[in-house]
């Protein structure tokens, strides 16, 4: 780690150097992976320095046993993301003394006890391992379904939906750095109330901060491909559960397909093939017993057990690659997987070793014990199945530009063939690796030759390997429980600048406007804006196809044909998401499953209008073709907005759709904000249901008694028999008044309540915040401490950034459909024009 400290501009002006002008391949690294110190001064001002401070950690841990690889070899590796490419927690936490996190990226814990003892007791440990950069998973099936007695105060329990809630709620309360939490919760199709887990995210307010899917089992695949009924019960593992019920399964699984066909959830675990096939299930006894998966679904894991992730970048081992007599070095390929799983069993090492700091940083917290016993037991358990395992999430990134590399059409019957012999060779290496390292380091401490006999994932593996390999294994065992998987690589594939994983290309290209300097020369006029200011525009292409542009079209071939002829010439032709056919997509990932440890991120995407029946089709066949999961995305089915109630179709009038709001919890949390309006201070209140504005109200500021600094509080409506608190704000029936302390503050003016009523309803039955702060933002001649004015700033905050308003065409540049926006301000993002006001 070097001395020299950089300012953001600095950072970034190298960044942009290092990533050949890519912004936001640089506004990732630095907003995610650049070591920062405590006063928040970047260390490291573009990925090399990053991969220096790697490489001297994994040297480090090398120097432990026998025969280390040194740390120059180690950097060559990374260094430019060319093979080895560790992925999001440990790049950021891997030497970094500035935090204390977890490099762990998936975790599991215990399934829930059945009280509310041990409901919050899951609940803290979930944010206990949020709060250190991990994702969780868990499965509550264990949670007695709605009705049955219990013998508390309440009487009878009100079922998983409240606790999903919970679960959900506390995810987005967690923010490590502007990291959301991220959260997977599954139940068994067993469980009684399945039915009401599959439909509560038909209520688009509900469970917004977890991800859910439905453990499936064999017995009820079988009974709905053959039209049976099947047996829920409850406990689902009990061979005396205290209640069962005999339900059609295809009624099940039309609710399955139909919630997955609309938004998309619940994803579908095909849970039997999963314990068949992941060999650290062999361990059920020691306690590697999966239960749940990671938030993407592609670690499947036993309680307290993480998993850190690292990708190997394929599209580094194509030799003559755009051309005809392109090939894939598989020996290279071989010789960088053994070394990648290597230091994938040296980043265990560093994560014990961050878990001891984790630990160590309890124990010096001023609270008392009594307080802390559940995060030091959380993580005393997670580092036990760390050191007692010893897994591994050794993946790739890159297959979609690979293929196109090697000229193979991704969902051919070729790209099948292809991609199962990538994977069987990174299968079969990481275990040579994980033998050696059995050799060198000693088997991991669960190991047991004899439990392994006969299981069907390892005899594949080993009937692939060679004799010296086996009789290595039978002396020596394997240093890791379980090894592979393939992850969505997300932000790693903006800075690799490649496809993501297993997925193919999304989009080949965008257009960008530029304007044009008057001491520009031969520069071709595309657009002359209003005030007469020239504009050319450019495209901008997906990399790799940028790549392959650049090999075979020379600047005149590309000046002379269209975008679109040019990708039909293409090897990318035909092979980016939408151009998929389902059934290819699914061969594909079941050719990959066959080799992988854990499961496989993969999203099979539809055309919007796909219809349900297909969809069904799609998840039978990843089950019949041993995939361990299946997720769909159907084209615009994650849009929507708040409703209060599940409904089937649209209730139309005409060309309007209407929208129920939903029902106004008689209290909600608030924001509060300090303004100033024609001279006068105001208080703005902002109502929040499930993390969006739901109600807007205010009045003058001398009625309320709230210190500027106050930024929280809660709203209620009255009428309430109990004295409010200073900061529990009561609301009259209408919204013209609010009460503090029985002083009451009027609107003087009832055309602002009339106004913020009329917000309100908007916000409420789901209009889109971005349209409602243009509305209030179009008065030109009014001030910026006008009340509509004032009111739009308190809103803007809660636009989702990529969101558009009303009025989509640049002021600037002209250009069509192109203003977003981006951290509350609207930006073109073809000319870059922006607007904060």
């Amino acid at each position: 780690m070097g001395d020299n400290v950089y300012t953001y501009d600095e950072a970034l002006w190298d960044s942009l150097e290092y990533f050949d002008g890519d912004e936001l391949a640089a506004s990732v690294f630095l907003g995610k992976y650049a070591l920062q110190n405590e006063k928040g001064e970047y260390l490291e001002s573009h990925p090399n320095d990053m991969h220096k401070r790697l490489a001297g950690e994994f040297a480090r841990i090398e120097r432990k046993y026998p025969d280390p690889m040194d740390r120059h070899e180690i950097y060559g590796l990374l260094k430019d993301f060319k093979y080895i490419v560790p992925q999001g927690s440990p790049m950021s936490g891997i030497g970094n003394p500035y935090q204390v996190q977890s490099i762990s990226n998936c975790f599991v814990i215990e399934s829930p006890y059945d009280s509310y003892g041990g409901i919050l007791k899951t609940d803290q440990e979930q944010v206990q391992i949020m709060k250190r950069r991990g994702g969780v998973g868990f499965d509550m099936s264990t949670i007695r379904p709605v009705g049955l007695n219990t013998s508390n105060a309440a009487k009878t329990t009100g079922g998983i939906e409240l606790f999903m809630d919970r679960f959900s709620n506390s995810c987005r309360e967690v923010a490590q750095g502007g990291r959301r939490g991220a959260l997977m919760i599954t139940i068994s199709v067993h469980h009684p109330q399945v039915m009401d887990f599959i439909k509560i995210k038909r209520d688009l307010t509900r469970v917004t901060g977890a991800n859910i899917s439905v453990r499936v089992t064999d017995e009820f695949m079988n009974a709905v491909k053959n039209g049976e009924s099947y047996r829920q019960r409850w406990p689902v593992d009990s061979s005396k559960p205290e209640i069962t019920n005999i339900t059609d399964a295809g009624s099940i699984w039309n609710a399955l397909i139909e919630s997955a066909h609309a938004s998309a959830e619940p994803g579908v675990l095909f849970w039997d093939t999963a314990k068949r096939m992941t060999p650290s299930d062999i361990y059920e006894e020691e306690g590697f017993g999966s239960t749940s998966t990671n938030p993407c679904g592609e670690i499947i894991l036993s309680p307290y057990d993480s998993c850190r992730l690292m990708l190997v970048n394929l599209t580094s081992f194509v030799e003559d690659k755009w051309s005809d007599n392109s090939t894939f070095d598989f020996e290279n390929f071989r010789n960088v997987v053994i070394k990648a799983q290597r230091l994938m069993d040296d980043m265990i090492d560093l994560e014990i070793e961050q878990i001891d700091s984790i630990i160590k940083k309890i124990e010096s917290d001023p609270e008392p014990l009594h307080v802390k016993l559940i995060e030091m037991n959380l993580w005393e358990r997670i580092r036990e199945a760390a050191f007692l395992g010893r897994r591994t999430g050794l993946g790739i990134t890159g297959l979609g530009d690979t293929l196109a590399m090697l000229g193979i059409t991704y969902g051919s019957e070729k790209s099948v063939e292809a991609t199962e012999e990538i994977y069987k060779l990174l299968a079969l290496s990481s275990y040579e690796s994980s033998i050696q390292l059995a050799k060198e380091r000693g088997h991991f401490p669960a190991y047991d030759r004899e439990k392994e006999e006969g299981h069907p994932f390892l005899g594949r593996i080993y009937e692939n390997l060679t004799d010296e390999v086996l009789a290595d294994l039978r002396q020596y065992g394997r240093r890791n429980i379980a090894n592979t998987t393939t992850a969505p690589a997300g932000s790693v594939s903006v800075l690799t600048q490649t496809t993501s994983g297993i997925e193919p290309a999304y989009m080949l290209h965008y257009t960008r406007r530029k304007k044009i300097n008057p001491n520009d020369k031969g520069v071709t006029v595309k657009y002359i804006d209003k005030s007469g200011d020239k504009w050319t525009e450019f495209t901008v292409y997906h990399h790799k196809f940028n790549e392959w542009l650049k090999s075979n079209c020379s600047p005149g071939i590309q000046k002379e044909f269209g975008v679109d002829e040019l990708i039909s010439l293409s090897p990318y032709h035909k092979s980016t998401s939408k151009d998929i056919d389902w059934v290819s997509k699914i061969k594909l990932q079941s050719a990959a499953q066959k080799w992988v440890c854990h499961a496989i991120s993969n999203t099979t995407n539809l055309p919007s209008d796909i219809d349900v029946e297909t969809v069904k089709d799609v998840y039978m066949a990843g089950w019949e073709a041993g995939c361990k999961g299946v997720t769909v995305d159907r084209d615009g089915c994650r849009s929507g907005v708040l409703i209060s109630k599940a409904i089937s179709k649209d209730v139309r009038t005409s060309e309007f759709v209407d929208h129920h709001a939903p029902k106004r919890p008689e209290m909600l949390e608030c924001e509060i904000h300090q303004a100033n309006i024609k001279g006068e201070d105001w208080t703005i209140l902002i109502g929040i249901v499930d993390d969006r504005p739901y109600e807007i109200i205010g009045g003058l500021s001398q009625y309320v008694e709230i210190p500027k600094k106050h930024k929280q509080g809660n709203i209620r409506r009255r009428p309430r028999k109990t004295v409010p608190s200073k900061y529990d704000l009561i609301v009259g029936s209408n919204g013209d008044e609010f009460i503090i302390k029985d002083v009451v503050a009027v609107f003087d003016n009832p055309n602002h309540a009339g106004f913020t009523r009329t917000i309100s309803l908007a916000l409420r039955h789901g209009a889109p915040i971005q349209y409602v702060v243009e509305q209030l933002q179009k008065d030109k001649d009014a001030d910026l401490f006008s009340f509509s004015k004032v009111i739009a700033r308190c809103l803007k905050k809660h636009i989702r950034d990529g969101t558009v308003g009303g009025d989509k065409d640049c002021p600037s540049c002209g250009a069509e459909n192109g203003l977003v926006y981006q951290e509350g301000c609207i930006i073109c993002k073809a000319c870059g024009w922006g607007r904060c006001g």
